[in-house]
């Protein structure tokens, strides 16, 4: 069964001593609640990694990145290599999101290569993608996301495929407090799984974790995990906020 998955974006957000408040005050939360089999992963600002995987080491959660360079190393002043985080034990990383690609012009074909450094260091890739207002507008969200997915996904072989975690966000949702509605984020999510079934097969398909990442919250993270395709969430800024993000990740 594939598994379900709510991940914490914190994005550029939190000085060190409110992240260190934060990570705490999630990290004795999730001990007192019952998951049902679902893994939380928290996602700081990559200063912060550290003082996280600390903390994950005796918590109920796992550390992902927000962001890395496709190269071990190298005169890249700046940037975050995966062997880096594979040293700090961070087993997820964030790639593609929207604004990566809107503020720092991240092609598909530089996230492939993201994807293939991640897998590399046996760290999991959270891929995103999606569509911006006049593309839903103009009825192209399907081709766009599919673009999307078969430029930076579909080189890879089907075991490694598996490591893979997509994200579908569509950016019109995205910090504005418009939300997809349940039947447009299930329509998505099974169209993306139908491309995964074409590509490989029905089982691989199955087998991914395909999140919702356009402003879910606690008062619609329950009707949008009990959609079928839906696997769960990535969670931008409900994650700052630890009771709620504790109500989104108990909502399956």
């Amino acid at each position: 069964m594939r598994k379900q998955i709510v991940a914490g974006n914190w994005k550029m957000n939190k000085t060190f001593s409110e992240a260190e408040t934060l990570i705490t005050e999630i990290a004795d939360a999730l001990d007192d609640v019952d998951l049902k089999d679902a893994e939380v992963i928290l996602c700081p600002p990559a200063i912060y990694l550290e003082m996280a995987t600390d903390v994950a080491f005796e918590s109920n959660f796992k550390v992902g990145a927000q962001n890395i360079y496709p190269e071990d190393s190298g005169a890249f002043t700046g940037e975050i290599s995966p062997l880096m985080l594979k040293e700090l034990n961070v087993t997820y990383c964030i790639i593609g999101h929207s604004e990566r690609r809107k503020y720092f012009h991240e092609t598909n074909e530089f996230l492939q290569r993201k994807v293939d450094a991640l897998l590399k260091h046996h760290i999991r890739p959270i891929f995103c993608c999606g569509e911006v207002l006049p593309e839903r507008e103009a009825n192209q969200h399907f081709e766009v996301v599919k673009k999307q997915v078969q430029e930076s996904l579909f080189h890879l072989s089907m075991e490694s495929f598996l490591d893979v975690v997509i994200a579908y966000e569509p950016v019109w949702a995205i910090g504005t407090g418009v939300t997809a509605t349940k039947e447009q984020a299930q329509e998505m999510h099974a169209y993306i799984r139908g491309l995964i079934a074409e590509k490989y097969d029905g089982s691989t398909a199955v087998e991914t974790t395909i999140l919702y990442g356009g402003s879910c919250n606690g008062k619609n993270a329950r009707e949008l995990f009990a959609q079928p395709d839906v696997d769960g969430g990535l969670i931008g800024g409900a994650s700052l906020k630890p009771d709620e993000f504790l109500q989104i990740a108990t909502s399956f």
